[in-house]
């Protein structure tokens, strides 16, 4: 039975780990390490998703894969920064996670080659299971669950080898905590459109709160992904920290993602979104995360059997 990857709807793990890989080989080498991979990833523990890159070169094509676009508003912007691939690994120790990276690094080379990773964790997590970002503020309010979820994150009636897959929007943002704050309490409410106190929607807040720009029902159609965002982190070997949220979106499109995007950075009404104040994106990717059968990657329309 075809099914999507479990790890897309389950619960955030306490540990996560991005893995990014650019792409080196081609031809019979990449078709024997997607065969590599496609025996090594269950989905749950680790959620693959496949770049743009990797299609082409397959001389595949995926009626709604797309690369991510370079998206610019009247004063921000969103980078596209693709890769062949990248694994979001799960669990609860970091070790475990370290230990499965280099495992999963060594059979993917030399076709798929280590770029970079990102380190991220669940932060204050609270009794409904919603983590909160770095800046105090629960992340994934409005999450849709259980048969929302599926029918927001997962595909569906696109036929054999599809239905079940999921389209994967990924960015890496870093936030300036010296401009946040020199932000008042109300000001920072405001950006966001919740009170981080009890994170209640302030009905008061500007049109350029988050929560009002990405309202996902206030769209048309109307714009519903599946958020698993992460906090991430890293310092330097100088000592210095960077963090930030690592923006995690599941869809049956990418369309739902890319018109609230496309809303944060007033590219119809010239009204930013709040969070450019103190945060920006680095990255921007898509993925297509392929359905599994039989316990590994259903990977059948890019002419690979299970």
């Amino acid at each position: 039975m075809t099914k999507a990857q479990a790890g897309i709807l389950a619960s955030l793990p306490e540990q996560g780990r991005y893995v990014f890989f650019t792409l080196v080989g081609a031809g019979a080498d990449l078709q024997n390490s997607l065969k590599k991979l496609q025996t090594s990833v269950d989905g749950q523990q680790v959620v693959a998703g496949l770049g743009l890159q990797v299609l082409q070169q397959l001389d595949k094509k995926l009626p709604l894969m797309r690369e991510f676009p370079h998206l610019k508003g009247p004063q921000f912007e969103a980078p596209s920064t693709p890769y062949a691939l990248c694994l979001w690994l799960r669990g609860d120790q970091r070790g475990e996670l370290i230990a499965l990276t280099a495992k999963l690094t060594n059979l993917l080379a030399p076709v798929f080659k280590l770029d970079h990773i990102v380190d991220a964790f669940v932060h204050q997590r609270s009794d409904n299971g919603h983590g909160r970002d770095l800046t105090g503020y629960e992340d994934g309010t409005e999450n849709p669950e259980d048969d929302e979820a599926v029918a927001a994150g997962i595909a569906a009636e696109q036929g054999a080898g599809m239905d079940g897959c999921s389209y994967w929007a990924l960015q890496q943002w870093e936030h300036d905590y010296s401009a946040f704050g020199c932000m008042s309490t109300t000001e920072q409410d405001h950006a966001v459109g919740r009170r981080r106190s009890d994170n209640e929607e302030l009905d008061d807040a500007p049109e350029s709160a988050h929560v009002k720009r990405t309202a996902q029902e206030s769209f048309e159609p109307e714009a519903f992904v599946v958020r698993r965002s992460m906090p991430w982190w890293s310092v330097s070997p100088q000592g210095s920290d960077r963090s930030g949220l690592m923006f995690s979106a599941f869809g049956c499109s990418f369309d739902a993602f890319e018109a609230q995007m496309r809303r944060m950075l007033g590219m119809d009404d010239g009204i930013s979104d709040g969070l450019f104040h103190f945060s920006k994106p680095l990255t921007g990717c898509y993925f297509w995360c392929p359905p599994v059968c039989g316990g590994k990657l259903d990977l059948t329309v890019l002419g690979l059997q299970a």
